[in-house]
């Protein structure tokens, strides 16, 4: 056991490549941005999908009358 966290610790300090704080800056204002895009399609077919369900359950309870 004292084997593996010796070498883990030899990875991330010896061969792990670890990123600069610039990139990690851009990375992040990426991620937020594709985030929000998602954030806005889901929000867009959510709405569609509950305008499309209040025509289908309108022209349903219609034909009963």
């Amino acid at each position: 056991m004292l084997n593996y966290f010796k070498e883990s610790y030899n990875e991330l300090v010896n061969k792990v490549t670890w990123p600069s704080f610039s990139q990690l800056q851009s990375s992040t204002i990426v991620v937020m941005i594709a985030s929000a895009i998602f954030a806005v399609v889901v929000l867009a077919m959510d709405i569609s999908f509950k305008n499309i369900m209040d025509v289908v359950y309108r022209t349903l309870g219609n034909l009963g009358n």
